[in-house]
């Protein structure tokens, strides 16, 4: 855990804990409050750690991983025919399924 005490001015009040939980459409207890309390101040405070670093020369990520594609790429290959694909279905029309219109 990256925690710097020297920093540690974030703190919580139960109030404002009590509100984020309303936030979040959750019920807790004095006790979850007050241990709640503790951990976001603590998340806070190694906010303020990371907000102290210069990124300056760092060049934004567009993604968190630098995963590659692993994907094969795409190529045609001759598809099933559409008599076989709407043998089953309940209405059809010129080699399309027919769906009843959604009309709101």
């Amino acid at each position: 855990m990256l925690y710097c005490p020297r920093l540690s001015s974030m703190s919580l009040s139960t109030e404002e804990v009590r509100h984020i939980a309303w936030l979040a459409r959750l019920a807790v207890t004095d006790e979850e409050v007050e241990r709640f309390r503790a951990e976001l101040s603590v998340i806070l405070d190694n906010f303020s750690v990371l907000r102290a670093l210069d990124t300056e020369r760092v060049p934004a990520a567009t993604h968190a991983s630098q995963l590659e594609n692993v994907l094969r790429d795409d190529s045609v290959r001759p598809s099933l025919p559409a008599e076989s694909v709407l043998t089953n279905a309940p209405r059809q029309q010129d080699d399309l399924f027919r769906v009843p219109p959604i009309l709101e």
